[in-house]
């Protein structure tokens, strides 16, 4: 008998992303594509049938805010991706990108300058993944996408900052404002790329994104450089394509960033500009800002402005990791960023700051700034509006990796307190020669929690880890975040911050969370996270209809009911970066994926189709 389909995947309780019910049914896959859907097909008719009795199918996941730019290009597989059931993701975002190509100047690197600090990933790294770059503008990124063996879909967004530095020059990017000419420059290349298919483009906000090279270490990456009437001449360009803003607030100057939001409105700016913005992350010391946020996303989309704008959500708890002070958590202090802007082995550099009395006396006010004294910071705090997101509070930072093994899996406050106690005379407090032998290094009497890290950093440096949930703690607001209407699941930042942070997974805990509710918030939650995200985004990806592309997710739900996903994180040395990344990899939840039909995960290892030949598509946007 003559085979109809390809692959019959049988008696699956499939989410097709529509957010009804599911049901359970086969579905038959043929040249890449959904050949068929329904009840009892016949087997005689597929070369090969899979039975998934007991697995949920739905279309595979978005990830809808990553920094994979770079990777794609060493591995485009992007196997951690894959592994978690994401078949598609989106490159490009928080205004950097490498669609302009190397962008060298002289002795100038703006790729490495700018993501090194803002997205914590190290320049050795960085530049092995320069170093592969053979194209030089818009559409030779797009044809260089087009011919690679990718595994998942990418679709891009042009990248403000490095627009910028394509028209101005790194250094003029950050020095002026640009002429009459460079504006339109400007916006003929955003014209020509939105004609190649990009999504629309990426700007950023956030005050501790920073430069890493001299002489700009003092300097912010090139968006922050733009007015607003800069922006709301380049987002008229998106806007008329009905394309996608990408955005973050600023955070530093809370009213400019409802002026900046309200460039969505459509009442006001005659058509609506669709904007997806971070991040709907309930923080730690400031839980009630998101829900601000959220009210004014909901106010921006009623029919008074005509808007378009969502949140993107996290679907997990946001944990951090630091070594020493390097940590995007400190670059929002101005003394602590001073000490990451040292490059990275220059031990001697963080070491001379740390001994300098005028340094010293600048981290104990940023240090304390809105946690001690009667003063407006500290009322602002109080409040839950505080200047500053980083976490200082001993009981909130717990060792993973300390120079001591008995502090692991103890807060800072724990060993504090028992510190103290120790230096005022209860010997039997330290439970080794290890911690003894600390205990004596530290400065006696030891005077507050502020020179209790000061010694941590002059004694160990970058040599011991600790992390803090900075928000959705003990992910209890996650869920109803993720559901909130004016929010956006799929935010994931895979690909950035590799030291400090493991968030490939957070599609999955999405799921784990909406499975505790039942199966019509599994739908809605898979809805979310394939077939919303592909509408807003224009991208024709995150469906299961015939003839889509056969991208698909079978997740076991027995193996995700019991897993914590805290427990799975963890820090890898990655060959293909000749360093340490922090990854999670969960067993047994994800037991296949299927890019263009083909099985690339098969629920222990990826197959050898995966990077054979492309699977995955430079995604234009519709």
């Amino acid at each position: 008998m003559i085979t109809s389909w390809d692959t019959l995947i049988r008696n699956a309780l499939v989410f097709d992303g529509t957010g009804e019910a599911p049901q359970t049914m086969d579905i038959a896959l043929r040249d890449g594509k959904v050949a068929a859907k329904g009840a009892a097909l016949p087997e005689a008719s597929a070369a090969q049938v899979v039975d998934a009795q007991g697995q949920w199918l739905m279309p595979g996941l978005l990830d809808i805010h990553t920094h994979l730019d770079l990777e794609v290009d060493l591995d485009p597989r992007l196997p951690e991706v894959v592994r978690h059931g994401t078949t598609t993701v989106l490159v490009g975002n928080c205004s950097l990108g490498t669609c302009f190509g190397k962008q060298h100047e002289g002795e100038q690197d703006p790729i490495v300058d700018c993501f090194t600090r803002v997205e914590n990933i190290p320049k050795s790294v960085l530049r092995k993944c320069v170093e592969v770059i053979d194209w030089d503008d818009t559409a030779g990124y797009m044809a260089h996408l087009d011919d690679m063996p990718l595994g998942p879909n990418v679709g891009a967004f042009i990248p403000h900052s490095m627009l910028r530095v394509e028209v101005m020059g790194l250094q003029e990017s950050i020095s002026r404002a640009p002429t009459e000419s460079e504006l339109q420059a400007m916006e003929n290349i955003l014209q020509s790329a939105m004609d190649q298919g990009y999504l629309g483009m990426s700007t950023d906000g956030l005050p501790f994104h920073y430069l890493s090279n001299d002489p700009n270490t003092d300097k912010r990456i090139p968006t922050q450089f733009a007015s607003f009437g800069e922006l709301k001449r380049l987002l008229k360009v998106v806007r008329n394509r009905d394309r996608v803003w990408q955005t973050t607030p600023i955070l530093e100057n809370r009213p400019m960033a409802l002026v900046y939001f309200a460039l969505t409105s459509g009442r006001l700016f005659g058509k609506t500009l669709k904007t997806s913005a971070l991040a709907a992350v309930e923080q730690a010391v400031a839980p009630k800002a998101t829900r601000s946020f959220l009210s004014l996303a909901g106010l921006l989309n009623s029919w008074l402005f005509k808007g378009n704008i969502h949140f993107q959500a996290l679907g997990t708890n946001f944990r951090v990791w630091s070594d020493g002070i390097v940590s995007p958590l400190f670059e929002e202090l101005e003394s602590t960023a001073k000490l990451i802007a040292c490059e990275y082995e220059d031990v001697e550099g963080r070491m001379a700051l740390l001994n300098d009395p005028q340094w010293v006396e600048d981290f104990r006010e940023d240090w304390y700034h809105g946690r001690r004294g009667n003063n407006f910071a500290t009322f602002k705090a109080k409040m839950g509006l505080p200047d500053h997101l980083v976490i200082r509070e001993l009981d909130m930072l717990t060792f993973d990796g300390a120079p001591v093994s008995e502090w692991d899996g103890e807060t800072m406050q724990q060993v504090f307190d028992r510190l103290e106690a120790y230096q005022a005379g209860q010997a039997d407090r330290a439970r080794s020669d290890a911690e003894r032998d600390a205990f004596d290094a530290f400065p006696k009497p030891v005077q507050d929690d502020a020179s209790f890290m000061l010694h941590l950093l002059r004694a160990y440096d970058k040599n011991f880890r600790f992390y803090a949930d900075v928000g959705n703690v003990g992910n209890v607001p996650t869920l109803e975040l993720l559901l909130d209407e004016n929010s956006m699941p799929g935010f994931n930042d895979s690909g950035a911050h590799i030291t400090n942070m493991a968030f490939f997974d957070a599609n999955l805990m999405s799921l784990k969370l909406a499975q505790e509710q039942g199966l019509d918030t599994v739908s809605t939650i898979v809805k979310r996270l394939t077939r919303e995200p592909a509408a807003f985004f224009g991208l024709d990806v995150g469906t299961l209809e015939i003839g889509a592309q056969a991208d698909i997710t079978l997740i076991n739900p027995d193996a995700l009911k019991d897993w914590n996903c805290d427990a799975t994180r963890k820090l890898e040395f990655r060959e293909l970066f000749q360093h340490n990344q922090m990854v999670n990899r969960p067993e047994g939840i994800v037991s296949r994926v299927y890019i263009r039909g083909e099985p690339v995960w098969d629920g222990s290892d990826f197959t050898d189709v995966l990077g054979s030949r492309p699977l995955g598509r430079a995604l234009r946007a519709a």
